[in-house]
């Protein structure tokens, strides 16, 4: 048995309960990774609270970044060996959107389709390994839809949450934009700067309809597209990641899940280019998951929250067992 997060009706966050579950079986193409830490995204609580309508079965475990240690394999395996680090998003959205896995990644072992992973590049934690997955897929999907081009320049709108700090790092950094603004809390104006932004928009102080200059690309990562859309030039792409739009303008970018995505950025990453970002108030502790959904939750997170510290088990080994068990 593992320990794993869980929860068995919508609700808060206090609907979470820490409970055991079987190790699963890896299938055919799949592979068993024991968990060594994972990260929260919007979508993991969106679903909690119904605010997002996907359909779980009960109990359900959520979470969809990991990264870990391969355990086993099944057939079909080709890529990975057993004692291969590795990292990606287990839940497949656009091919199993009603069908999400219920065993999601706050548990100690999970189970995910091999090309939906990648191995994990040797100068990152797996902590900020985990960070990147969901976030990564979400930023590259965008500069996809807008359809980027070298030299152009790019409004973020959230610049220093878990997508935002990410897009402003591809778009500087990987893709050749010649210039990156940024919307940011106060406190996090002089950390974007340090990602390259080259201009950093206290949203506190600033209204939109006092951004004189006008973008190739607006780029926004918090669902404000009915208002940030007016610093974008006449007729140039609005991308907006969440669901649905709030302007009719703008052009929705979920992401596409797929291990090859991460795998094209891992020069990026082990040249530096790409930093991962974890918030500083993390790792939290595999028993602080509901802490750490919580500060979440707040919407205050710089880069992304991760849980790290999972308690240690063999899956060739029985876990303590406890009386509360579930199938």
């Amino acid at each position: 048995m593992q320990k794993a997060w869980y929860y068995e009706e919508h609700g808060p966050k206090e609907v979470l309960k820490l409970g055991y579950f079987p190790i699963p079986t890896p299938k055919h193409d799949q592979l068993l990774v024991q968990v060594k830490a994972a990260a929260l995204n919007p979508i993991d609580f969106k679903i909690r609270q119904r605010s997002l309508t996907v359909p779980v079965h009960f109990p359900f475990v959520p979470g969809c970044d990991m990264s870990g240690v391969v355990d086993a394999k099944g057939e079909g395996v080709s890529r990975f060996n057993i004692g291969d680090e590795v990292y990606g998003n287990i839940q497949d959205f656009n091919t199993k959107l009603g069908q999400l896995e219920s065993l999601g990644t706050l548990a100690q072992f999970i189970v995910v389709e091999e090309n939906l992973v990648t191995f994990k590049p040797k100068n990152i934690s797996f902590e900020e390994a985990a960070s990147l997955p969901v976030a990564a897929e979400t930023a590259v999907e965008g500069f996809k839809m807008g359809s980027f081009r070298k030299g152009m320049d790019v409004f973020v709108v959230g610049g220093g949450g878990g997508v935002g700090t990410l897009v402003v790092q591809l778009a500087k950094q990987v893709f050749g934009a010649s210039k990156v603004a940024a919307t940011s809390s106060t406190s996090k104006m002089d950390f974007l700067k340090s990602l390259g932004v080259d201009k950093v928009y206290d949203y506190t102080r600033t209204r939109y309809e006092e951004i004189e200059e006008k973008y190739d690309m607006v780029y926004d990562t918090i669902g404000d597209s009915k208002n940030s859309y007016v610093v974008a030039k006449e007729n140039v792409p609005v991308i907006d990641i969440t669901w649905p739009p709030s302007n009719t303008r703008a052009i929705h970018s979920s992401l596409t899940v797929s291990g090859e995505i991460l795998e094209i950025l891992r020069p990026c990453l082990e040249s530096g280019k790409l930093k991962p970002v974890v918030d500083p108030k993390g790792p939290f502790c595999f028993d602080d998951v509901v802490k750490a959904f919580g500060y979440l939750e707040t919407g205050r997170a710089r880069g992304k929250v991760v849980i790290s510290s999972f308690p240690w088990c063999s899956s060739s080994s029985f876990c303590e067992t406890k009386s509360q068990q579930h199938y």
